[in-house]
């Protein structure tokens, strides 16, 4: 295949195609983000409609968020074996198939199938690797940027959808929410389709702000080898290690913990569904905020401290939740979903940076198993909150054991060595 004479790609060009492809990877992202949004409002629809336990469900909800993860890094090597267009597309039409599905369903196993098993494997297909693959391969200039607000496209979408799944859920059930939520990501296929090239190469251009040395030819080895190999050479890394632990912790205290049992948390103690999911859109709304300036801070500031400040004012949040519930919004509840969301995957943009740093144009394929922990976390507390709740009768327990692992996370963050473009593999 030939590719059109390459084009200076100078910072300054605002016409830049860089642009488009991460404007079509940001539509992508939040239109999938649709289904991975309804989980958290679904849980006493499912529990009343069914009798099936919360910790049944969250049983579910542990598989969609272990197999998220665990693609990613599969995923990341598809995109550049075959090329991200085609991954993005098949995720997509995957994700829209097993939601529309769920309405179909009537036992519990059929849950775990469809909103476990077919949609984890779908969103994962996308989720960070995607974002990673995406800024690696267009952006030199700005990347710090551009990953915040790709990534705040991934958890905003999922907050920000929360107020409208859940008036579906409180005015149709959850069924038409499933139908709607797999009609979001249909929508975004023909954006993929139309605007995100494979790489700038095919174009005719060069990585925004780069050179031809920038320019890093595909791999077409098999996707599996490619993110096994990248997998042995990263875990005789120590940052690799580090990076692992402090986002499985990130993991466990968002997907896995807030937004997956924050809505019948707030159910136990009165709060009405549709108030519980607005102030999820709240964090959602802020997250945007947070990322997007973790993104320009991580292009200025030691990734690290970056890391460590996040994780630690995390883990002090979640200490002074549980006496905010109650049957109305307060002051002290707002202030403190405010804050959760300015926080909330915030801590994504440094992490990318530690690792592209550590290991240089494998970053994107490693990334995906850093990314892989932080689901494998939040399966676990998914899991484990759901337990507790039905064991205890109450959250609380769930959120202490949260923030003590923030403060854990923090202090990993803060060992990490500096260090450039170690080999992965």
């Amino acid at each position: 295949m030939t590719h059109a004479p390459l084009r200076s790609a100078g910072r300054e060009r605002r016409g830049h195609p860089a642009w488009w492809a991460a404007v079509a990877t940001f539509l992508a992202l939040l239109g999938a983000a649709g289904f991975r949004s309804t989980p958290g409002v679904m849980v006493e629809p499912l529990h009343t409609e069914f009798g099936w336990s919360i910790g049944a469900i969250s049983f579910a909800l542990a598989v969609n968020l272990a197999l998220f993860g665990m693609t990613a890094p599969f995923a990341a090597a598809l995109m550049e074996r075959f090329g991200v267009r085609r991954v993005v597309v098949c995720a997509l039409v995957l994700v829209a198939v097993g939601a529309g599905s769920t309405v179909f369903m009537t036992q519990v196993w059929q849950l775990v199938l469809l909103w476990g098993v077919v949609v984890g494997l779908g969103t994962g297909s996308m989720a960070l690797a995607l974002v990673a693959t995406v800024v690696n391969r267009w952006f030199v200039a700005r990347r710090g940027l551009v990953s915040g607000i790709l990534t705040a496209a991934t958890a905003t979408g999922q907050l920000v959808f929360l107020p409208a799944v859940a008036a579906i859920v409180e005015t149709g059930g959850w069924r038409p929410a499933a139908l709607v939520t797999a009609g979001a990501a249909l929508v975004v296929v023909p954006v993929v389709v139309l605007f995100l090239p494979d790489r700038p190469a095919d174009v005719g251009a060069l990585p925004y702000g780069g050179t031809g040395s920038d320019v890093v030819a595909p791999r077409r080895t098999g996707a599996a080898r490619l993110a096994l190999q990248a997998l042995a050479g990263a875990t005789r890394n120590r940052t690799f290690w580090l990076l692992t632990s402090g986002f499985f912790i990130c993991g466990a205290t968002t997907a896995g913990l807030v937004q997956s049992h924050f809505v019948p948390a707030a159910h136990d103690h009165g709060m009405p569904a549709t108030t519980a999911a607005s102030l999820l859109a709240v964090v959602g709304v802020f997250d945007l905020v947070g990322t997007i300036c973790s993104g320009w801070l991580t292009d200025r500031v030691d990734p690290r401290l970056l890391l460590g400040a996040y994780y630690a004012l995390r883990g002090v949040s979640l200490f002074a939740l549980p006496p905010l519930f109650g049957t109305d919004l307060n002051a002290s509840m707002l202030a403190f979903v405010v804050f959760y969301g300015l926080d909330w995957v915030a801590t994504v943009p440094p992490t990318m940076a530690l690792a592209r740093e550590a290991f240089g144009d494998r970053s994107a394929v490693v990334f995906g198993w850093i990314f892989a922990s932080h689901q494998i976390g939040a399966a676990f507390a998914a899991l484990t909150a759901g337990v507790v709740r039905d064991a205890l009768g109450s959250y609380d327990a769930a959120w202490y054991g949260g923030a003590v692992l923030c403060l854990v996370a923090a202090g990993l963050s803060l060992a990490i060595r500096r260090q450039r473009l170690v080999p992965a593999g």
